[in-house]
Parts: structure tokens; C-alpha cells; sequence
């Protein structure tokens, strides 16, 4: 055979092993980023051809295995009906000592978790990452199995949970409650290095992870990033802030903080509500057995709002309104819970149900009578909550929600909130980031709309 003919058959079977070790072999392409910010890092380069064509397309002994139209793999286990199944990671123990990871897939089994899981909350003071705000949306929200809580040790010394939910048929796994009340979660620790163990674990599910509101300044995103690192993307995008007021003794008269014309608009809107009847304003902080008839009555408020035209309110959407009776009960025992009311005469024309923990006044829900429109009843009970809150000597006043025309009224401070993606290889992730793009424009559409407040 002459020489250029066999050069031209050896190139045809070089690309011919190439294109079949593209699909083999588990690599990424390299992702660039000029801004680390962005939320995408450097993965996995492919090799150049010659090189791969040179080395066995896998190590001995590990079969080669496709990827394309392959399915996620099971990560279930005999163990897992029990409750959860067993895994040890050596990444962040002393050498001969291994850390377990538990993963919880019945509800059943998240009370073995709340006396560790409580203690790991009091490092953040949200109430999104408390048991209670967890127990009520697996109560609510998830079908029972789709838990998927991962936890890092053995009770009573648990150092990390990562609190998810499969969704997509279980081709996912999300935060709970993210999609139904868009409140900021974060996955709990005690400290940033106590997080590799949980999602190296998160890592080798081979599962896209999606986070759809989390703080931007979570360790949580640096220990993905390094858990990923070679194998996978971890893709970050800003979403809407959390509006909060960072307190101190001169908030106890909350005008004095307004620009003039703002003033005067409050000043007026109390005048207007004075015609109607006489003002009164009032914090509860209920025991178990009244919490019953006083949600009621904030139900009722909220409805005679136009969310009680469209549908939105408490009231009408049944599914949000039991999670926030049972979450407001749950509240309510650790004395926790805070309903407030601004009357004008008789009729409450204006409520909040709120939380007082970590130093802070969290603001869940508010509504307000349609009646009332023209005394702006709603910002007349902020302010006497801001009030409340700044005399109980609490640090901040936490809006949640999203940053809109209303909060800017009394704060432009806001809580980064990032999205972050996590997908053990790109394409994967590609189809359901192209629609968490879609879903979180709509939402903020939603949510500036009022819907979900």
C-alpha cells in the first residue's frame, strides 16, 4: 500500500476514535469566564486528540460508559427505606476518620433531624432555615419520597444539611418552597469547610441541582464550584434582593426617616384613615389555642384586597394558604409568630403576619381592605411595625419578597440574592436553564405585580 494512502486511512481512523471517545468518554468543554462573578469556572478540559488517541479512553479497570441519551443514574439504596441511606466522605476528615451522609426521603424521618437541624438555623436567625419552614413544606408542598435531604455526621453532632426536594420526576433537585413562595433558603452549617461533604455527596448523584434564591454571598456556591470542579458547572445568575432596614434606636419614629413629601403623605393617609373611625394598631404574639380565629381574620382582610379578585389571596389558594396556617401554628409554639392588625373603628383594615427571630422582624404577609384604599392602611401598619420592632431593640426589619415601589419608600438596602445552577455535565443543564430563565422572568413579573405577597 503506498504511503500517502495508508497516512489517509490512519487520519480516518484517528477521527473515527475520536468522535466515538467524544461521546465515551465523561469530559466537559473548558468554560471561560472574564468575571469569576458570573458564576462559571474552568472544567474539565478536553484533551487534544493526539494525546487521547494515545492513552486508553479509560483508566484500567473503569469501563467507559455513554453519556448521550443516557439516563440520570439511581442514586436509592436498601438503606434508603429506612429513611435514608448511608454514604462516607473523606474529603474534610482527619485521616482514618470518614463522615456519613444521610439522605432523608420520607417525611417521617425529618424528626430524627430537628434538634440538629434547629441549632444549625441559630447561625443564620432565618426562619426559612429553621424546622419549622421545612417541616410545613414537605407537609404541604412535597409528595411523599421526593424528599431529599442530605446530612452531613450522625445525630446529635450534624455539621451540614442540604434541605432539596426531587422535582421534573425526579430529574432534579431543588430548594422546597422555592417556586410556591419564592422566599431567599440557604442549605445549613456550622461552618463554610463543614459544606464539602454534603455536596461532594450532591456531586455523585449525577442530578442538575438548581438553587433558585439564595443569598449571593452563601459559602454554599464556593463549595459547589469545588465540588464540581473537574466534572460538571456550576452556573450562577442575580435574581431579585430582599429588601430589608438595618435598625437602631432611631427608627422608634419611622417618619423622621422619610424625605419630606413622604412625610406629608403619611401625615395625610392617617388623617383620611381618622375620618373613618378612630386608628389603633396592635402585635400579637398568640398562644396555640387562639393563633385559629386570628388567622382567620388576617385571611379575610387579604381577601377584601384585589388579590381576592384575582385569586391570589390566602383565602383562594388553598394549597398557600394550609402551608401558612400550618407554618403560623408551628410559629406560634415556638413563640415566634407575630399577627398585626391596624384598625379603623371596629374592621381591621390592614394585616401582617410576621415571625420575630434572630434579632429581626421577618414581614411573610401583608394585605390590606380595598375599603381603605384612600388612607393606604397597609403603609400605615408598616410603620407602626418598623416602630414595634425598632423599641423591641430587634437589628432589622426584613421586607422579604422582592425589591418594589412600596419598600423603597422606607429602604434601598437590599439582600443579593444569586440563582445558581449545578450540573455534573453542561448539556444537561443547558434544556432546564433555558426554562429556569423563562420561569424566573415570569415570576418577577408576578411577584411585581403583587401575586405571591
Amino acid at each position: 500500500m503506498a504511503p500517502l494512502e495508508r497516512r489517509v486511512r490512519a487520519r480516518r481512523a484517528d477521527r473515527r476514535e475520536a468522535r466515538t471517545m467524544r461521546w465515551s468518554e465523561p469530559f466537559l468543554p473548558r468554560v471561560f469566564s472574564s468575571d469569576r462573578a458570573s458564576g462559571c469556572f474552568p472544567v474539565s478540559p478536553r484533551r487534544p486528540a493526539a494525546d487521547r488517541l494515545s492513552s486508553p479512553a479509560s483508566p484500567p479497570g473503569l469501563k467507559a460508559q455513554s453519556l448521550r441519551g443516557a439516563a440520570p443514574p439511581d442514586v436509592s439504596s436498601p438503606v434508603e427505606k429506612s429513611g435514608g441511606y448511608a454514604d462516607r466522605d473523606e474529603s474534610c476528615s482527619r485521616p482514618g476518620e470518614a463522615i456519613p451522609i444521610t439522605v432523608t426521603r420520607e417525611r417521617a424521618g425529618l424528626a430524627g433531624l430537628s434538634a440538629a437541624w434547629d441549632e444549625l438555623a441559630a447561625h443564620s436567625g432565618s426562619p426559612m432555615q429553621q424546622y419549622a419552614w421545612i417541616h410545613a413544606c414537605a407537609d404541604t408542598f412535597v409528595q411523599e419520597g421526593d424528599l431529599s435531604i442530605f446530612a452531613a455526621g450522625t445525630a446529635p453532632r450534624i455539621t451540614a444539611i442540604a434541605p432539596l426536594i426531587r422535582r421534573g420526576g425526579g430529574a432534579r433537585l431543588e430548594l422546597p418552597a422555592a417556586d410556591e413562595m419564592y422566599e431567599p433558603m440557604d442549605f445549613l452549617y456550622a461552618d463554610a469547610a463543614s459544606l464539602a461533604p454534603v455536596t461532594n455527596a450532591l456531586a455523585r448523584t449525577k442530578l442538575p441541582i438548581l438553587l433558585r434564591r439564595i443569598p449571593a454571598e452563601s459559602p454554599v456556591i464556593g463549595a459547589l464550584r469545588r465540588s464540581y470542579r473537574g466534572g460538571g458547572a456550576v452556573i450562577c445568575r442575580p435574581v431579585a434582593g430582599c429588601p430589608w432596614i438595618a435598625l437602631d434606636s432611631t427608627w422608634v419614629r419611622p417618619e423622621d426617616k422619610l424625605n419630606p413629601g413622604r412625610r406629608s403623605d403619611l401625615r395625610r393617609a392617617r388623617r383620611i384613615a381618622e375620618r373613618f373611625g378612630p386608628v389603633s394598631s396592635e402585635v400579637l404574639s398568640p398562644d396555640p389555642k387562639a393563633v385559629g380565629p386570628l388567622l382567620d381574620e388576617a385571611f379575610r382582610v387579604e381577601l377584601a384586597s384585589w388579590k381576592g379578585s384575582q385569586g391570589t389571596a390566602l383565602a383562594s389558594d388553598t394549597t398557600r394558604g394550609r402551608f401558612c396556617r400550618r407554618y403560623a401554628v408551628a410559629a406560634c409554639e415556638r413563640g415566634i409568630l407575630r399577627v398585626c392588625f391596624l384598625r379603623i373603628g371596629e374592621r381591621a383594615a390592614a394585616m401582617q403576619l410576621a415571625v420575630e427571630c434572630g434579632g429581626r422582624f421577618w414581614l411573610l404577609k401583608i394585605g390590606y381592605d380595598q375599603a381603605f384604599h384612600r388612607c393606604s392602611p397597609g403603609l400605615l401598619l408598616v410603620r407602626e411595625t418598623v416602630q414595634y420592632a425598632a423599641e423591641r431593640g430587634l437589628h432589622g426589619y426584613e421586607f422579604l419578597g422582592i425589591d418594589e415601589p412600596w419598600t423603597r419608600i422606607w429602604t434601598r438596602e437590599v439582600h443579593r440574592c444569586v440563582s445558581v445552577w449545578a450540573c455534573p455535565v453542561l448539556w444537561r443543564a443547558l434544556a432546564p436553564l433555558g426554562f429556569d430563565l423563562v420561569h424566573q422572568a415570569w415570576r418577577r413579573l408576578r411577584l411585581e405585580m403583587g401575586i405571591g405577597r
